[in-house]
Parts: structure tokens; C-alpha cells; sequence
């Protein structure tokens, strides 16, 4: 098998029921396959999957183990069947007919892509990028997510402003990411703390630090309905977010500014001192802005997003991974040709300081 395209499912029947047909079109004649992974669902989802989909193979988990443990799960059941990409699809994703070979073409082509993804449009607005993922992820200065296409809340019409040659970014999203199978593997897949958001970010992160890269593919495009899982206002949603980007800068930062520091001229000592003291120095400046945030939950009466700010921070805090500047310096010495794309000098608060990369 080429490609199993694997969906996560969690009380969605209503997205299975409008979506899967054209998804299960527009794999015939692909070597591909459609799997469900279902995350212990209440609404019959399960039921429906046997009357209206019997082809599809299901995978039936006991409980809901969130974004990160239901793949996770979900690949190791899959193994079996020896795909050589894993897909990872939100079923609130439609496709359109030609979608998916542009992916396996890419991936065919470039042995040194560890993961790609489409562009990622808008379903009500179908010109429109998308907010989870747009033209391709980056990261600023100070750790905040956007994408080519999406700053904070601004989202642009697709003009064909990304189109021509796949790039290199941080991250794809992971409503539909193409991930090869091996590289799961070798990274261990998701970080399954995470449980949800972010998670994607991590790992493409991960893959890059390994070596490998991670692009958007232009010439496939999806369309995302968005929010259906958590909405944008969910306290929750924040605590995640909150949590999971600390944990993500923790894990990735100081080896990734470590590299550059290698690649100015400095030793393999040196560059883990330097990316160790640059990545403390950024990680104070997100301290003072995260409690910030949380003050002016404080300061407007929103109780919950400010305990679920704080609760973030805790919980990140219990989760760090400690590194040191000898585990650096014997990371640099291992892999010292890695390149990490797609973090960018300059803040998202002010837009026009994103021009180039760090």
C-alpha cells in the first residue's frame, strides 16, 4: 500500500457522512486506502460507518485518547497493512478529485521530505485560506504560530501568491498532513503529552532537527470546515495551546539555535552554550508575555481563559525536558548538517518585521 489516508473521528458523524464519499472517490487507482479511527464515539458514528461505509476498515479505540493518542494508536494498528505514507485527515476536510497524487508524487520525488501537505482553504469561503494551516507554518521570533497566508486572526485570499515550486516551512498542518512512515517511526510518531494542538507543529519540528524536511505541496489543495472538534473561544483550546507551545519551544528551540550558531563557524561546544543562553533569553521574554495574558483575562473578568493561561504555564512547567549543553554539543556532532526552515525574525504583532528567517 502507497498511502493509507487515516482518519481521526470523535463524534463527528455528520462530517463522515458528507465528506467520505468524495474522499473515497478520489483515492481509486491510487494504491490508497481509507481508515477510520474512531475515538470511542457516543453519536453512532460507528453504526453509520457499518451501514453506509462496510468497505472503509474501521479501527474501534475504548476511550478518547485525544488528537495525539488516537493516531498514534490508530498507525500502530495500521502497520500491518505496510503503507509507506500515513496520511493524517480531519473528517471535516473535503477533497477534491486530484488532491492526493500531487502528495505521493512529491514524496515519490523528494526521498528527503519527511512530511508535506496541501494548501488549506477555506469550506465556507473556498478562495480563502484556512486558519489552521493556510499556505504552510511558521513560527516567529517568540514562538508564536502562523502561517503563509494567516497572521493571528488576518487571513488572505489565495491569489496564487504560494503557488509554483513547493517550499520548505516548519510545519504542515495536521487537518491534512502526509507524514512517511518510516520517519513516524524513527521519531516515534506524536508526542502523545501533547493530547491535542500543537502537536504537529512538534513533530515537524522534530523531523527537521533530524534532518529531514517538511514542504507544501501547492498543487493540492483541501478545503477545512474548521472548529469542529473545539471552538476558537474554548478555554480548553487555550490551555492547550498555552501548554503545548511552552512544552514545543522546550524540546526544540535550544538545538535549533544551536545549529545556526554551528553553521556561523562556531565549535560544537560553543554553538550549544550559545543556543542554550538565546533560547532562556526567549523563553523569559514568553514568560513575562504569557502571565501578561493572563493578567488581562484577570484585569476583564474572564475567569476561566485566565485560570486556563495559568494552568498551561503549571503544567508545562512539570512537563520540560531538561537539556544540557553536553547533550547539545553531542546532538551537533551527530547532525550537523540539519537545517531547520520556517522560523522568522520579527513578531506577528508586527506584521511587517516577518520578512526573513532567523
Amino acid at each position: 500500500m502507497t498511502t493509507a489516508v487515516v482518519i481521526l473521528n470523535w463524534n463527528t458523524k455528520q462530517y463522515l457522512l458528507k465528506f467520505l464519499p468524495g474522499l473515497l472517490k478520489s483515492v481509486n487507482g491510487l494504491d490508497s486506502e481509507v481508515f477510520v479511527v474512531d475515538s470511542n464515539s457516543t453519536d453512532g458514528s460507528m453504526e453509520m460507518m457499518a451501514e453506509k461505509f462496510p468497505q472503509v476498515k474501521t479501527i474501534k479505540l475504548d476511550q478518547n485518547y485525544g488528537f495525539t493518542g488516537g493516531y498514534i494508536r490508530g498507525f500502530e494498528a495500521i502497520k500491518v497493512f505496510k503503507p509507506k505514507y500515513f496520511l493524517l485527515l480531519n473528517s471535516d476536510i473535503e477533497v477534491g478529485k486530484g488532491w492526493l497524487k500531487p502528495l505521493i508524487d512529491h514524496m515519490e520525488a523528494n526521498p528527503e521530505c519527511g512530511a508535506c501537505s496541501p494548501k488549506l482553504h477555506s469550506w465556507y469561503e473556498k478562495n480563502w485560506f484556512e486558519y489552521a494551516g493556510a499556505a504552510g507554518g511558521l513560527l516567529d521570533s517568540l514562538g508564536y504560530p502562523f502561517c503563509r497566508g494567516r497572521i493571528l486572526g488576518s487571513i488572505d485570499q489565495d491569489l496564487g501568491q504560494y503557488d509554483g515550486k513547493p517550499e520548505k516551512v516548519l510545519w504542515g498542518s495536521g487537518a491534512a498532513l502526509m507524514v512517511r512512515s518510516s520517519v513516524w517511526e524513527q521519531l516515534g510518531g506524536l508526542d502523545d503529552r501533547f493530547f491535542a494542538h500543537m502537536e504537529e507543529i512538534d513533530l515537524c519540528w522534530r523531523m527537521q532537527l533530524e534532518g529531514w524536511s517538511v514542504e507544501i505541496v501547492p498543487a493540492s489543495t483541501v478545503w477545512h470546515l474548521g472548529g469542529g472538534t473545539l471552538p476558537k473561544e474554548s478555554p480548553w483550546k487555550l490551555h492547550l495551546n498555552y501548554r503545548n507551545n511552552r512544552v514545543l519551544l522546550r524540546k526544540n528551540l535550544a538545538k535549533t539555535l544551536a545549529l545556526r550558531a554551528l553553521r556561523r563557524g562556531d565549535s560544537p561546544e560553543d554553538a550549544a552554550r550559545t543556543g542554550l543562553r538565546k533560547a532562556a533569553l526567549r523563553l523569559l521574554i514568553r514568560n513575562v508575555l504569557d502571565y501578561g495574558a493572563a493578567f488581562l483575562f484577570l484585569a476583564t473578568f474572564k475567569l476561566r481563559w485566565a485560570k486556563a493561561v495559568l494552568t498551561g504555564i503549571r503544567e508545562a512547567r512539570l512537563m520540560e525536558e531538561k537539556i544540557s549543553a553536553e547533550q547539545i554539543k553531542t546532538y551537533l556532532e551527530n547532525h550537523p548538517k540539519s537545517v531547520v526552515h520556517g522560523l522568522r525574525r520579527g513578531t506577528i504583532f508586527i506584521k511587517s518585521s516577518l520578512r526573513t528567517e532567523l
